[in-house]
């Protein structure tokens, strides 16, 4: 049995990973400060997780899975950096290193970090060198790779900093990843979606679509979906956006359950998040597209953790 612990835990992608990988595992435990994101969780697994902060935490895993705030560190983002003495969201990366010092020779096998791309940014480098350097000194081999959820049969156009840090002293080859192409969105779009709350209406957004934009504009349009869309973010109604679905006369969001959808998760783990979180009638709902876009590609860690558990560092 695999025993892993989910830091920054959101809605459990890398427990859907496993489970739809038949892989026999326990979640040791979950932090994740985030109390909706605490309470879908528990429609998902059935668990009694309560909300917690990852500062001065510690446990026994085997796979320590952790995807650390973003904003800081995101081209869409504040930019403020990740630095510990920041003191940014992002910054509570560092929170995680000290979790794993603290547990001396219980140190999980496998770490995992998620992150986005801009983390490599010439303005943030610093603070993934720094983070990389800290893992070699707690006895780590590290290896890092961009990867694009198109590349795992996920139409959606996510690139996400994948970093994997293993005790064994060999490098994780991320060549052995099995990619297989990207299904086309249309497998994933609801039909027939005619609902007002997503039929895209206000000046501000319709400004943004290149048909329907004043003469002289130089802003970026949204993209129109064709064959797949572009990051699930926690809102769709900005620009950028993951993109905007043409209909008949117009254009409209993606919906809650699509954004679920796209990053992995599937029709009843929508169902049950739903009953927990079922929104105002005739509105989109902002939690639901907020917990999709926190969370990580279940796709993704599916094909990551395929490649672990066939090593000598998870058995």
């Amino acid at each position: 049995m695999i025993k892993i612990l989910e830091l920054f835990g959101g809605i459990g992608a890398p427990r859907k990973a496993l489970i739809n990988l038949g892989i026999d595992h326990k979640s040791i435990d979950y932090v994740e400060i985030d109390e909706k994101a605490v309470r879908a969780y528990n429609a998902l697994y059935d668990n009694r997780h309560r909300a917690q902060s990852v500062v001065g935490y510690s446990l026994k895993p085997d796979i320590l899975v952790h995807g650390s705030p973003c904003q800081d560190f995101s081209r869409a983002g504040t930019r403020l950096g990740g630095k510990d003495e920041d003191k940014t969201r992002s910054s509570l990366m560092w929170e995680t290193l000290k979790i794993i010092e603290n547990m001396g020779a219980w140190k999980p096998r496998v770490v995992v970090w998620e992150n986005v791309k801009g983390v490599l940014d010439k303005d943030m480098i610093h603070s993934f060198s720094k983070y990389l350097a800290e893992m070699s000194r707690l006895g780590y081999t590290n290896s890092f790779e961009v990867l694009n959820a198109m590349d795992f049969g996920m139409p959606q156009k996510r690139e996400r900093v994948f970093t994997i840090s293993t005790l064994s002293g060999e490098v994780f080859d991320f060549s052995r990843l099995k990619r297989k192409p990207a299904r086309h969105i249309s497998e994933l779009l609801e039909t027939d979606v005619t609902e007002e709350q997503y039929m895209i209406k206000i000046p501000s957004m319709l400004n943004r679509i290149r048909e329907y934009a004043p003469p002289n504009m130089n802003y970026r349009f949204l993209d129109v979906i064709e064959s797949h869309c572009w990051t699930i973010s926690t809102r769709q109604d900005r620009s950028p956006n993951a993109g905007i679905v043409p209909i008949e006369g117009g254009y409209r969001y993606l919906t809650e359950r699509e954004c679920w959808r796209l990053m992995g998760f599937d029709d009843e783990d929508f169902k049950e998040v739903l009953k927990a979180y079922p929104g105002a009638p005739n509105k989109r709902n902002a939690t639901l597209y907020r917990l999709a876009g926190n969370s990580i590609v279940v796709n993704v860690l599916e094909a990551i953790f395929e490649v672990l558990l066939t090593e000598a560092v998870t058995t």
